[in-house]
């Protein structure tokens, strides 16, 4: 049975686990995990059954698949600790942002297949969308596992082009917060127009909510799910007006651009 071992226990670790677990991708004795932060593995072992072993190098050696799910800044650090322990056939996945493959390659003295991931947090809730890059190496195989391992958490897209890891996380990595932003707004000015907040932020949250499944389940395009909404001369056409006069699609795009930007920046840092 192949053993999936993670180096990191934080939230992201625990949502995949759970992803995994909960849809059968994987029991929880043959999981591996290990942390400095002792309370974290043992909830993970409290919650889902998992292994834990006595240090990082333990969890190489023990698993077929290996996630490291730690800080950008430790990433160095960890993998060249690791590189000893790593097994040439081990498929290796990292959540790290700006962590590029050829430096997770070198780092790990080139003894795995690496695919590079960029999830984002609904995957706590098992809502994540997450990108994947791998170069030409990977395996049929590894590439099934990888998205067998991510898809426990939501939906997953592959990437040809690293680069597009960039564009990724201005889209989807990022993203949650642009549409948190979005409902912050959305229930202060509810409130100036005298709701109480928690009418406010429940009507907020079940309109996002609403909306978001609404363009999931329907054949229609965006563009005319909202032209169905705004009805001429109405009052949703008055609010789409305004979002237009202070051309809300140009700031999304700025937005995005300047997260993408940094991602860049980021992953260039760590070369």
């Amino acid at each position: 049975m192949d053993k999936i071992g993670f180096i990191g226990a934080g939230n992201m670790a625990s949502a995949i686990i759970g992803g995994m677990v909960a849809r059968g991708t994987a029991a929880g004795n043959n999981i591996v995990v290990s942390d400095p932060n002792t309370d974290n593995v043992n909830r993970l072992i409290k919650q889902f059954g998992v292994q834990s072993v006595a240090g990082n190098n333990a969890v190489a050696r023990e698993s077929n698949t290996l996630v490291l799910a730690v800080k950008p800044q430790i990433m160095k650090q960890v993998c060249i600790e690791l590189a000893s322990d790593i097994r040439p056939e081990t498929l290796v996945i990292s959540i790290a942002a700006g962590i590029k493959c050829s430096m997770l390659q070198t780092w790990l003295g080139g003894n795995a297949v690496v695919v590079r991931c960029m999830p984002n947090t609904p995957a706590l809730v098992q809502l994540g969308a997450s990108g994947l890059y791998s170069e030409a190496t990977i395996s049929h195989s590894q590439q099934a596992r990888a998205e067998e391992i991510l898809s426990s958490v939501g939906i997953v897209s592959w990437v040809r082009d690293e680069a597009l890891i960039d564009s990724i996380t201005a889209l989807s990595g990022s993203g949650p917060a642009y549409f948190f932003l979005f409902l912050e707004g959305m229930v202060e000015a509810g409130i100036k127009l005298g709701l109480d907040e928690k009418t406010s932020s429940q009507l907020a949250i079940q309109t996002a909510k609403g909306a978001a499944t609404l363009a999931e389940q329907s054949q229609d395009s965006l563009a005319e799910l909202r032209r169905k909404v705004t009805s001429p001369g109405g009052t949703t056409e008055k609010a789409i007006q305004a979002f237009e006069e202070n051309d809300l699609k140009r700031i999304i795009a700025y937005a995005m651009q300047a997260c993408a930007q940094k991602s860049r920046e980021l992953a260039d840092n760590n070369s």
